[in-house]
């Protein structure tokens, strides 16, 4: 590997001149610089960013630990973050951690080895306790994890009161919920609001676990549907599972909305590419994503502290799995 000693030579000036060029800070004439930029592309010299991170305890990178990443909802989210990072000159250390504590607690500590300048987190585990040394700015996405912690998520009882009431208002009165796993407080948020509403108009509440994933929605619906054969609506607790619920009505040849209606959580590409195309609880996951990076560019920048808390918005989409195609 070519050093920053052996441009300095062939460029016959200082190591401290060469500095001055590949930082571009100071004066430098401009012919100097020339031979200097004339030097490193004949000798193909690339910085050493370890070295440099070693030095300056900077390393221009950030982390962005997320539960899982087959879910599409969160390499959306990474899309937005990179748009942001990349402006700035970072680049982005992405981890997925299957919601393990462990694996979470073992990211962190890499990056800190490696200088990472500051870390978006997608958690369900995390604690305050689990900071305490961990001297990095953090933002949470997606999720509050630590009141202490900034963080920009979404309103997600107000979201799933919404995809409940839409059914109602198209006629369902036999509705089942496919939740996710119970360690996640949003897929905890979202049940409860479908319980709700429910209880409020004197409905049967029917729950069946998908666990956030296509292949236990699949399954579980096609449980549910033995059990209760009347269902006419679904509240699927994220986009990833009504596709495996629209997958099981398919099969069972049940046509969707005329005999059940679907309703799923998120606004990931997918809905969009099945068909029928899937009417869901949209959340803004480019703006998240987008305000995150802001947010955190601005505390590693010592430009904003504090403990801001963003609540977006989300969108009710609707789509033909409610609309029997009619818009």
């Amino acid at each position: 590997m070519i050093t920053i000693k052996e441009v300095a030579k062939y460029a016959d000036v200082s190591v401290a001149t060469v500095s001055r060029v590949i930082n571009n800070k100071g004066y430098v004439q401009a012919e100097t610089r020339q031979k200097v930029e004339e030097a490193i592309r004949h000798l193909n010299y690339r910085p050493n960013n370890v070295a440099r991170s070693l030095f300056k305890k900077q390393s221009k990178m950030i982390g962005y630990i997320v539960p899982d990443i087959t879910n599409p909802y969160f390499p959306q989210l990474v899309r937005a973050v990179e748009d942001v990072t990349v402006k700035a000159g970072y680049t982005t250390f992405l981890c997925n951690s299957d919601d393990d504590l462990q694996k979470e607690q073992m990211y962190l500590e890499k990056m800190l080895e490696n200088h990472i300048d500051g870390v978006i987190i997608v958690s369900n585990n995390i604690e305050a306790r689990h900071l305490e040394n961990i001297h990095l700015p953090i933002v949470a996405l997606d999720r509050v994890f630590h009141e202490k912690i900034p963080s920009v998520t979404i309103d997600n009882y107000d979201g799933a009161r919404r995809a409940v009431m839409h059914l109602l208002e198209n006629g369902c009165k036999k509705i089942a919920h496919l939740k996710g796993p119970e360690i996640i407080e949003n897929s905890n948020l979202r049940k409860k609001a479908y319980e709700d509403v429910m209880e409020e108009n004197k409905l049967p509440i029917i729950i069946g676990a998908g666990n956030y994933q296509f292949k236990d929605a699949e399954m579980t619906m096609k449980s549910l549907l033995e059990l209760h054969p009347d269902i006419d609506g679904v509240f699927a607790g994220n986009d990833v599972m009504a596709v495996g619920v629209l997958k099981a009505l398919n099969r069972m040849r049940i046509r969707v909305p005329e005999q059940i209606k679907l309703v799923g959580f998120d606004g990931i590409e997918w809905t969009e590419t099945v068909s029928p195309e899937i009417t869901t609880i949209a959340q803004p996951i480019y703006d998240m994503g987008k305000k995150a990076a802001m947010m955190l560019m601005e505390r590693i920048n010592g430009q904003a502290v504090g403990e801001d808390h963003i609540v977006l918005e989300t969108e009710l989409k609707v789509r033909e799995t409610t609309n029997n195609g009619k818009f």
